[in-house]
């Protein structure tokens, strides 16, 4: 096993499947399947879930939304779909647990990070909700800054692509992916990884990322074995 401990991002559009909004049950069970096949490996698992199947508060702004307000309903968003999310991961008999950013209980607990890793040695799965709980990050942001909090050997992306590529793949037939490439180059070539505050983060904390498809079933725990799956962000 390559890595014991990780983080990983999942994108709330993703969980909309192939609808534009909401929840899809089909995807919900599949990821929690991948999920607590990692968790059974022995790997510790931490999760940041986006919200955007839900609301997002940037392009919200542009509906006529206050941009703090926005984000607020952003990161209820997230704490919606992590509750669903500790949902179909309890229904398995596995332990989950959702952590908030902002003070929220009973809905879950709000976060500390020495809580979260005695939780996670004790086989149980955070669902790390509410972004940064502040406005103005992106859920990104909020799933790098974790992942070094907690101290994880990479962070994950889980995303609908399958990792970095010269150009937008679903827009350029052209466009040639990478496996490996560093941080410099994505900055230097201008690639859309992340948000530049996430980016940043993890380049000086030196916490490798792994972009690649959480929608292909198998491929968290091939990347956790060590395959060589989606594309891997490094110094």
């Amino acid at each position: 096993m390559r890595y014991s401990r990780i983080l990983l991002k999942l994108s709330g559009e993703a969980l909309s499947g192939t609808g534009n909004h909401g929840i899809s049950e089909t995807v919900l069970n599949e990821y929690a399947n991948q999920i607590i096949l990692a968790l059974n490996k022995g790997c510790e698992v931490a999760i940041v879930v986006g919200g955007g199947n839900i609301f997002r508060g940037l392009s919200g702004t542009e509906s006529g939304f206050d941009r703090l307000k926005g984000d607020q309903m952003g990161m209820l968003a997230t704490i919606i779909n992590s509750l669903a999310l500790e949902s179909a991961i309890g229904r398995q008999g596995v332990k989950a647990k959702v952590f908030t950013s902002i003070r929220m209980e009973p809905v879950g607990e709000l976060y500390n990070r020495d809580r979260v890793l005695e939780a996670m040695k004790n086989n149980t799965i955070c669902i790390l909700s509410g972004g940064t709980g502040n406005p103005f990050f992106t859920t990104d942001t909020a799933a790098a800054l974790r992942a070094v909090e907690i101290g994880a050997d990479v962070l994950l992306k889980g995303t609908r692509v399958d990792g970095v590529y010269t150009a937008d793949p679903e827009k350029d037939p052209d466009a040639e992916k990478f496996d490996k490439i560093t941080f410099e180059e994505v900055i230097s070539r201008r690639l859309k990884v992340m948000d530049s505050t996430a980016f940043t983060m993890c380049r000086e904390n030196n916490m490798p990322l792994v972009v690649f498809d959480m929608n292909k079933p198998g491929n968290l725990n091939k990347l956790i074995d060590g395959d060589a799956i989606g594309t891997l962000v490094s110094n």
